[in-house]
């Protein structure tokens, strides 16, 4: 009975042991956090809650002091037709570009997935952009489009037909500016795409196969489904990339003609060191983050339930 007893103490003092290596373990997590939370909160955090006390201000961005005008830059932003006008391009931004590199990602990861010729190459060749700063890429592409010595007009000409003035087009240089977007990232969608579908055992194929399931059913039953957690990663990414589009913008229209071709991100830019409107960029500010927000948690909620095990 004494070495029972004597065993029983021991397994005790081990259970009462154990929470306090985990305790131990878990309080070293947490130092190691410390160097990303500080940089969160310095870089994003601290920024933000300074943004959203400068939006209830009509702050010229320059002066000292700063004049308390409570919600009157709100009301004052939401009145505002040029704000509805700048939300809409967003919008076209973020879920137009989200749409076109998705699907054409998606068909580019499919054709890769297959034994074809030259497919490093090829991955290379839609990857490249992706390495280009936006700035950089927006130059470029309004060498293309330019009205005087654009590329575009200049073959327009050459074939006998008048120049297009296509960058002073309202109703056009927003999609051009998705065009371009599109073109740029389209490759971070398709590698995403390519790690997912070789992640798919070839035995959900083999077996659907088998009972008889067509190349649709195969897409839509398997492929689809298990490729969820791409979607959500691509969703996310594209989503919350088109919503702050701020280079190719600046690059290729300047936000004009008017504020026809303007971003949440350029509005802001414009109405700060254009306008010295500073409490006004900074209510805009606070309008694009909860745009950002919303947008991107409700996208992660929705698809994460779509999502199932492999």
């Amino acid at each position: 009975m004494n070495k029972v007893e004597s065993l029983d103490k021991n397994l005790a003092a081990a259970k009462t042991k154990k929470p306090k290596v985990k305790n131990k373990k878990e309080s070293s997590l947490w130092i190691m956090y410390l160097p990303a939370l500080a940089f969160i909160f310095i870089f994003i955090v601290f920024p933000f809650i300074s943004g959203l006390r400068i939006s209830f201000t009509d702050w010229d961005g320059f002066s000292q002091t700063m004049n308390f005008v409570g919600l009157d830059q709100y009301t004052r932003m939401f009145s505002d037709p040029t704000t509805w006008l700048v939300a809409g391009n967003t919008l076209l931004y973020g879920v137009g570009s989200t749409f076109f590199q998705m699907t054409i990602g998606l068909l580019y990861a499919m054709l890769l997935v297959q034994s074809i010729k030259m497919k490093a190459i090829t991955r290379t060749i839609v990857y490249l952009p992706v390495i280009i700063s936006p700035l950089i890429m927006g130059y470029i592409w309004y060498f293309m489009f330019a009205y005087q010595g654009g590329a575009i007009n200049d073959l327009v000409m050459a074939l006998g037909f008048e120049r297009m003035n296509l960058l002073n087009n309202p109703s056009l240089n927003p999609w051009i500016i998705v065009f371009i977007n599109t073109y740029q990232f389209v490759g971070i969608s398709m590698i995403i795409f390519l790690a997912g579908l070789q992640s798919i055992s070839k035995e959900y194929y083999e077996a659907a196969r088998m009972d008889g399931a067509s190349k649709l059913a195969q897409f839509k039953n398997i492929t689809i489904p298990l490729l969820m957690p791409s979607i959500t990663i691509n969703v996310v990414l594209n989503i919350i990339g088109g919503l702050k589009l701020f280079d190719v913008i600046i690059a290729l229209t300047g936000g004009g003609p008017g504020n026809a071709s303007q971003s949440m991100s350029t509005f802001m830019y414009t109405l700060y060191f254009d306008r010295q409107d500073a409490g006004y960029a900074a209510t805009q500010g606070v309008l694009m983050v909860a745009l950002i927000l919303v947008i991107t948690v409700t996208a992660v909620i929705y698809l994460r339930r779509k999502e199932v095990e492999a």
